[in-house]
């Protein structure tokens, strides 16, 4: 890893052999694994961990309190909110070990998901769409999307500045 111009917080854990790019800014109690990477000019809020293979954009910005599990990918300039959850098995159980399971999520460049969202893995979410807070995604979400509700719902349009158009 490349320490210049990073900022990492004094409590966060960087396993060795994760990669982090130049200009990112690493807060409070985050924990990045030996295989994850995470692009420049990234926030990283409190408390966000980064699993093995996850891959992170340039200027994505991570809110406090979220998990990032194998099998995500965030391209550029992404928003991901306080508390918002990935999950990476469509069924989960204790006692049955499932990580060949692993499902692929992939938020594409300039979208959005706010807070306390959960996006269910398997899907793709839109450049720019916007997930609204508290919506539970469980299906693949077009580009300029906007989307909320439980399940996830389209409610309308956004453009690249995240106002409603339509």
């Amino acid at each position: 890893m490349n320490n210049h111009d990073i900022f990492i917080h004094e409590s966060a854990i960087i396993d060795q052999g994760a990669s982090v790019g130049a200009g990112t800014k690493i807060w409070h109690f985050t924990h990045l694994m030996p295989a994850s990477r995470v692009g420049k000019n990234c926030n990283i809020g409190q408390n966000v961990f980064i699993d093995n293979q996850v891959i992170i954009g340039n200027g994505v910005k991570i809110q406090n309190n979220v998990s990032l599990y194998n099998g995500v990918e965030v391209e550029d300039d992404v928003f991901l909110g306080p508390s918002m959850v990935f999950t990476n098995v469509i069924n989960p159980r204790s006692f049955i070990e499932r990580k060949n399971e692993f499902r692929k999520t992939l938020v594409r460049k300039g979208a959005t998901i706010g807070a306390n969202a959960t996006i269910v893995c398997g899907i793709e979410i839109g450049e720019y769409a916007m997930i609204g807070a508290g919506a539970v995604v469980t299906k693949d979400v077009p580009p300029y999307a906007l989307m909320t509700g439980i399940p996830a719902q389209q409610v309308g349009w956004v453009n690249k500045e995240g106002e409603k158009v339509g």
